[in-house]
């Protein structure tokens, strides 16, 4: 197995360099690989001039794919890694910049940066999980890209652009689809958009959906024994086949308004509703695609987003402005038992809850958590003609954010004496705002040193500010953490009082030097030195300091080339690069989140990607990506007074040289499609290899030893289609041989606790499905 394996990854990685010397024999035809326009550098440019690590997947591909959802897009970038437990709740890394601490609520912000067109969409939670309908592109920026676009893109950044309203005519498109999943239930859809021109200044572009993901997952029946309590619980009333179904619907508006040659105005607005119900991950020990849990498990995540985006030009300048306010708001409910249970059976932690009479009761905790974001940020800026030889891009950005934290954690019937103040049966509570503020001003200027080479500095000098306020703990009755630490009256609606106050902010820069050769109009090499960070802020333990920034510096040598008359592109990057003093969480003393700057590590890979066109009729097109991620100096899990990592103690919790978590050293994608003629129909037969190594969930080795590791995986799509004039159709097996990879594995509490019963996040099984559209 391990030679096959070997010879696989060996196959990808040297694939790209495979097919560009096959293409040298290839003669010039009607097969050219098509231009891609990006924005990536904030103004329109071919992708091949671009000197960044720059993957784009067009609206076509994304099609071709079967993209539906983030995660569906993901697997094929190949710098680009996920860790999610559930719809709406991942945490997405670039180039193996990930600590693989714990993600709960008011935690480090993310390292990647997610973009809505002009505007960012990643709450401090994460990514908004947007569904993938009538989409132009999507850009995949790897790498800082601090300079343009701010904290949250310390390790890259991604942007889904969508398609524009269009004066130029009307058009439109309805997609439904039917699935069965391997083992599961049926899932289908129904998507569709129109545009509409008012006048050849005016137009307006309407876009709708509604997706039901069948479950797979089942909560299968089994009781519990508490030996301390001396109770047995049941999930009789929970227990449910395929019981994870998930439910989508949303719709996204813009206008778009020519106001004269020079000036136009799209405000814009999106909304979406996504219900999902149980857990997406089974415990092995139960059974493939098997979970026990004893408390209702669901989300109900809601957000809109409205944007406005003024371009224009001023005097020899092209201007924009973007705007845009988001709020999102998720209530979710999920069983906290594997905590009571294991604290029970290891502590005598059922003899701790009695009703109001002093009887002991089923000690089964769960959790309801209310989470309430808002996002608002303004960016103006300028750019000079993109064709003179100094050209330049500057600009202002305001970003302010909210995270409104409600959790409750419920155990029935408990007395009120040890229930926190004004809240039923609940024995701890988080009530807590925390405030988010980002200023910055950025500039890059590129000069044209000779008609092929090209320098490029930029720099962008930012403030942060960070703050956390209002109650969490438990009730003054059960322990002096909590109630008991209240120093003043609640700043928090619903809190009994507060016992946390705390603000921090800094102020600092990064910064990008590029030079850039163009050896001819097919080939381009490009070295870059950049920058990319991000903020501190406050614990949500307030007796600790808060967590520092952390930076990341890049140095990065790439190429854009064609070849073979147009119909092979090859692009590609080797980088290396420094996390200093990175920011790392973990769940401490009763589960709460604690974040402590860590240590240093370096990272180094190459990345390649590839679109070949042999034929007219052939295309072949594949990504792999080599990761080296490690730590240079010891972790030992604690920090000095000032919060900085101390690296030297007896036995580091993880020493130098350990591996970082979550990104797998390999990850590759080869797709083949062909189009063919059929009588007088159009038609395609396609097939998408996806493989990644496999990849730890912890930096600490401890946890590795009780979580284990993931597992390598492969999967393949399939799909056959046939277009006859404005209809389409297409029969389609994602996942078709069945294969279960890990996406994410983890404990429910601590894992020195919880480790008795770790979970993984597996991929969808087998789901085949036809798909009808038509386009008019």
């Amino acid at each position: 197995m391990r030679a096959n394996r070997t010879t696989i990854w060996t196959s990808v990685l040297l694939g790209t360099t495979m097919l560009s010397s096959m293409a040298f024999a290839q003669e010039p035809a009607d097969n050219m690989v098509g231009e891609i326009i990006v924005t990536a550098q904030k103004r329109d440019e071919n992708l091949q001039d671009v000197p960044v690590s720059l993957q784009a997947l067009g609206g076509e591909k994304l099609d071709e794919l079967q993209v539906s959802d983030f995660g569906d897009f993901v697997k094929f970038l190949p710098s680009v890694s996920t860790a999610s437990a559930a719809p709406g709740f991942g945490s997405v890394y670039m180039r193996g910049v990930a600590s693989g601490g714990d993600g709960n609520h008011s935690g480090s912000l993310p390292s990647v940066g997610v973009y809505l067109d002009e505007q960012p969409i990643t709450t401090i939670q994460g990514a908004l999980d947007i569904h993938v309908y009538d989409i132009q592109r999507v850009e995949a920026l790897a790498g800082p890209q601090g300079t343009l676009y701010g904290a949250s893109s310390q390790a890259g950044t991604i942007r889904i652009i969508t398609n524009k309203p269009d004066t130029s005519g009307f058009s439109g498109a309805f997609d439904v689809e039917a699935n069965t999943v391997s083992g599961g239930d049926q899932g289908y859809s129904a998507e569709g958009y129109v545009n509409i021109p008012f006048s050849d200044r005016a137009a307006v572009r309407l876009v709708g959906w509604y997706v039901h993901d069948a479950g797979y997952i089942d909560n299968v029946l089994t009781p519990r024994f508490y030996p301390t309590w001396g109770g047995t619980i049941t999930n009789a009333q929970y227990a449910e086949e395929n019981y994870n179904d998930v439910d989508t619907i949303g719709a996204r508006a813009a206008l778009k308004v020519d106001l004269n040659e020079d000036w136009s105005i799209t405000p814009s607005i999106m909304g979406q509703s996504q219900k999902s119900n149980g857990n997406f991950s089974f415990n092995p020990d139960t059974g493939d695609l098997q979970i026990a849990r004893y408390r209702p498990e669901s989300a109900d995540d809601r957000w809109y987003q409205a944007a406005l985006t003024v371009e224009g030009k001023l005097g020899g300048l092209d201007l924009l402005y973007a705007g845009s306010y988001l709020k999102r708001d998720v209530d979710s409910e999920s069983d906290y038992s594997d905590y009571s249970f294991f604290y029970d059976t290891l502590f005598g932690y059922g003899a701790y809850w009695v009703d109001d009479l002093g009887n002991p009761i089923d000690p089964t905790q769960y959790i309801k958590a209310k989470d309430g974001y808002t996002k608002e940020s303004h960016e103006i800026r300028v750019a000079s003609p993109s064709e003179h030889r100094l050209r330049f891009v500057a600009g202002l950005f305001y970003q302010n954010q909210t995270h409104d934290i409600e959790q409750r954690y419920i155990i029935d019937g408990l007395a009120s004496s040890i229930s926190v103040t004004g809240w039923e049966d609940t024995i701890w509570l988080t009530k807590q705002l925390r405030e988010d503020t980002e200023t910055a001003a950025f500039g890059e200027i590129s000069f044209d040193i000779t008609p092929a080479l090209t320098v490029t500095g930029g720099v962008r000098a930012f403030k942060t500010e960070n703050g956390l306020k209002g109650f969490f703990g438990f009730s003054a009755g059960y322990s002096s953490n909590g109630e008991a630490a209240c120093f003043a009256p609640p700043v928090t609606s619903g809190a009994p009082c507060t016992n946390l106050i705390k603000v921090t902010e800094e102020e600092d820069f990064t910064h990008r030097l590029n030079i850039t050769w163009k050896i001819d109009d097919d080939r381009m090499v490009y070295g870059t030195w950049s920058t990319g960070f991000r903020p501190g802020g406050i614990n949500r333990r307030g007796t600790l300091p808060p967590y520092q920034s952390d930076f990341l510096t890049n140095y990065e040598l790439g190429w854009k080339t064609m070849w073979a008359g147009g119909s092979l592109r090859w692009n590609g990057a080797v980088y290396f690069e420094q996390w200093e003093d990175f920011q790392f969480s973990i769940l401490g003393a009763n589960g709460l989140t604690e974040i402590k700057n860590a240590a240093q590590a370096e990272i180094w890979g190459i990345e390649s990607d590839i679109v070949w066109r042999p034929t007219s009729n052939l295309t072949l097109s594949g990504g792999a990506a080599y990761t080296e991620a490690e730590l240079t100096e010891n972790y030992c899990g604690f920090t000095d007074l000032n919060g900085n990592p101390v690296t030297q103690c007896v036995a580091p919790l993880a020493p130098s040289g350990t591996a970082l978590p979550v990104t797998p050293k390999l990850k590759g994608n080869l797709t083949a499609r062909y189009d063919f003629q059929l009588a007088d129909m159009d038609g395609h037969v396609q097939g998408s290899w996806v493989a990644q190594s496999g990849a730890w969930t912890d930096l600490r080795l401890s946890e590795r030893a009780i979580i284990g590791k993931q597992e390598a995986w492969t999967t393949f799509d399939f799909n056959v289609g046939l277009k006859r004039d404005d209809w389409r159709m297409e029969l389609f097996a994602i996942n078709l041989f069945d294969e279960r990879a890990s996406l994410y594995r983890y404990a429910q509490c601590a894992e020195a606790v919880c480790g008795g019963a770790v979970y993984s996040v597996p991929n969808q099984p087998r789901t085949i499905g036809v798909r009808v559209g038509k386009s008019f």
